[in-house]
């Protein structure tokens, strides 16, 4: 697949950047996808989330009545589930959410990500550019030359650059990365996908790797 290289200004350079098709031509495979993003999800919860058991509470372990002749219910201590303020049954507990996908798996995963965007054809490839400053009317100016502005951006740099990364931080629903950092989320996540030239021959070694 190849795709015209264009400026910041939206231009046509005359140049063509060739897609690999064992990376974005391939057949998507949807199951390898979810795992990846379940992974990833995963990965980033907390864990921290926590309730108290009887044990853990503080209060009278006193019996609130006897046993038997009242005409209600038994009672334990004040602590008990069945009482307002009182502990809760199999509540959660703090835990690591994080588990292991086999390599071959995320490779896959990732590869069909870039696959949808190639077929649905929102692979825009623009010129290696820098920026002297943060200067997010700058950036903003690029993504409407690109005419990707008012979509969900992935912009995918070769290496990391921050005057780019500052610029694009405070604009809404666009996210930049470099092609190293590369994920089956971010890249589904986002409705439009623009890779600098020099990425996408870094693209292509991760995933010869």
């Amino acid at each position: 697949m190849e795709l015209s290289v264009l400026n910041i200004k939206g231009e046509d350079t005359g140049r063509k950047v060739t897609l690999n098709d064992a990376i974005f031509g391939i057949e998507p495979n949807d199951h390898a996808i979810y795992l990846d993003v379940k992974q990833h999800l995963a990965n980033k919860r907390q864990g921290t989330h926590k309730s108290k058991e009887r044990s853990e509470l503080s209060g009278s372990t006193r019996k609130l009545i006897k046993q038997k002749g009242g005409g209600g219910a038994r009672r334990g201590d004040i602590n008990s589930p069945l009482l307002v303020g009182g502990a809760r049954v199999f509540g959660p507990k703090p835990r690591d959410y994080e588990f292991k996908l086999n390599k071959k798996v995320k490779g896959l995963a990732r590869k069909s990500a870039l696959a949808y965007k190639a077929q649905a054809n929102a692979i825009v490839v623009v010129e290696d550019f820098a920026m002297e400053a943060p200067k997010t009317k700058e950036f903003t100016a690029i993504t409407k030359n690109l005419k990707v502005a008012d979509r969900k951006l992935l912009l995918v740099l070769a290496e990391r650059n921050n005057f780019v990364y500052l610029s694009a931080r405070n604009i809404e629903k666009t996210n930049v990365i470099t092609a190293s950092e590369i994920n089956t989320y971010a890249v589904l996540n986002a409705t439009s996908l623009v890779l600098t030239e020099s990425s996408v021959a870094v693209i292509d070694n991760l995933f010869k790797a």
